[in-house]
């Protein structure tokens, strides 16, 4: 199929040579009207021979359900909702992002997981100006990691267990914590979603 592809990208180039030599010899609008209809054509057919992509997804047409286990909270401590809103933000994004139809379980796709890390931890130091006096952190740092694991049931190609996504943001260490707690949660699912996204369907 991909040299037949490969094939048909070639007979669409010499289509094209064939428009900028047509100072020497015009044909008919009707006919270049047909040609090009033709060219959109052969196109389509060459997209529905392999996977189709959507918004940077690459998946195989066959490929008509995902399910996605709730994640679990095995971090310990972080806000009691974490995982409820991590799972439905996955959820979200792979069904805005791809045509496929989320099921309760046995999906093409399947993934499940758990946040298996949330903690804060101070960083970039700041001279107290004091012998007497430690150092004091000018940032205090939020991590979350998540644990993740992809089966495609028709490609085994891109599948992996308890894959580790990590991701964190900084906030000044004299703001109060639960005040930024939210707003720092809401970016870093953002992106632990969107590497497990790239990772199991996009394959970057």
């Amino acid at each position: 199929m991909r040299l037949k592809s490969k094939k048909i990208v070639h007979n669409l180039q010499s289509l094209a040579n064939r428009v900028q030599s047509s100072n020497a010899r015009r044909l008919p609008c009707k006919q270049w009207v047909t040609a090009f209809m033709c060219g959109v054509l052969l196109m389509v057919s060459v997209t529905s021979c392999g996977v189709y992509s959507f918004t940077g997804a690459a998946i195989s047409p066959e490929v008509k359900t995902i399910s996605i286990d709730n994640f679990y909270n095995d971090a310990g401590n972080g806000p009691p909702n974490m995982s409820q809103l991590f799972t439905e933000e996955v959820r979200d994004y792979y069904q805005s992002n791809t045509n496929l139809a989320l099921v309760q379980e046995n999906g093409d796709l399947q993934i499940e997981g758990a946040i298996t890390r949330y903690e804060f931890v101070p960083v970039a130091p700041r001279s107290s100006g004091s012998n007497e006096v430690a150092d004091v952190a000018s940032l205090i740092r939020l991590n979350i990691t998540v644990s993740a694991s992809y089966i495609n049931t028709y490609n085994d190609e891109y599948n992996f267990e308890n894959k580790s996504f990590t991701f964190f943001a900084d906030f000044d260490s004299e703001r109060d914590p639960s005040s930024v707690e939210e707003e720092l949660i809401s970016e870093i699912f953002d992106q632990i979603i969107f590497d497990i996204f790239t990772a199991s369907v996009a394959n970057w």
